[in-house]
């Protein structure tokens, strides 16, 4: 699987982005922007350059004035990697990209047009804030799109061990990628070893990294087991994913309590009935 970080004009375009509208930067937690700016303001050479980044295709770095990239600020640098590297001293701090800031202020301003358009009043109490907090959590929601999972699976110990090791309830949150609602349950990762094992919290941390995009529980089910096959070199991999889709228990169909369940089953998972068999049953025992 290719590494998760966008191509390096994206970022380049996002830095663009981040020094438009009135000239200032925007701040890495996300700052209140005004009231009365439209979308398409562009009130600063800047904000120019960041609207021709928008096109199709995006300028050459040459092309780019210094003044367009600027810096990531210590309190933003701290702040986006704090998810990374909060809670183990042996997590590398280049799990997150760190040219990459999240847009605070063009989020913010969408999220006052979709206001207006459904025919709120943006500016009232309750909702005066509302842009600045949707801005943070799409940068808490997505901060998988610009982490590196493979980080927490190259710490492996040399066991003589070639049975089933089983991870499974590992809860999980994600964004249906079709109508931007959450979907949220539970993922059993298991793998059989060719003599490396893995520190059990690893594999809840690929999860936590991989959960945190915009996506479908099909692609989120087998990006987690060929990681786990190409950075392991296990003889098989397993990973089961059962969740419940926002997307079909609060609108449209409006069916709750549906669970949607998939798998990815590689190497003797998939090629031996016995051993799927076996794996299955550690993961569902007898439930039917």
């Amino acid at each position: 699987m290719a590494r998760s970080t966008g191509p390096k004009n994206h970022r380049r375009a996002a830095h663009e982005r981040a020094e438009g509208g009135h000239g200032a930067p925007v701040s890495a937690v996300g700052e209140s922007v005004p009231a009365d700016l439209p979308l398409s303001e562009s009130s600063s050479p800047a904000a120019a350059l960041s609207a021709s980044a928008l096109s199709a295709s995006a300028l050459p770095a040459s092309a780019l004035p210094a003044s367009a990239l600027p810096a990531l600020s210590a309190e933003g640098s701290k702040s986006f990697n704090a998810a990374a590297a909060e809670g183990e001293g042996d997590e590398p701090a280049s799990a997150a990209d760190p040219c990459f800031v999240v847009d605070h202020a063009r989020i913010q301003r969408a999220v006052r047009e979709i206001l207006i358009a459904v025919g709120e009043d943006p500016d009232r109490e309750g909702l005066k804030e509302t842009p600045a907090r949707v801005g943070r959590m799409y940068a808490e929601m997505f901060a998988g799109l610009h982490q590196d999972p493979r980080v927490h699976l190259q710490k492996v110990f040399h066991e003589k061990y070639d049975e089933i090791v089983l991870v499974k309830d590992i809860s999980f949150n994600s964004m249906c990628e079709h109508h931007m609602l959450p979907f949220m349950g539970k993922v059993h990762v298991a793998y059989l070893p060719k003599g490396k094992v893995l520190g059990l919290s690893k594999l809840a941390r690929v999860v936590e990294v991989v959960s945190h995009r915009p996506q479908v529980q099909e692609r989120m089910t087998e990006t987690i087991a060929n990681l786990m096959v190409e950075e392991l070199d296990a003889k098989g991999v397993g990973v089961v994913i059962e969740a419940v889709h926002s997307c079909m228990t609060i609108r449209g169909v409006r069916k709750p309590g549906s669970v949607c369940v998939t798998s990815a089953m590689k190497g003797l998972f998939r090629s031996n009935l016995s051993t799927r068999s076996e794996v299955m049953t550690l993961i569902f025992g007898d439930r039917k």
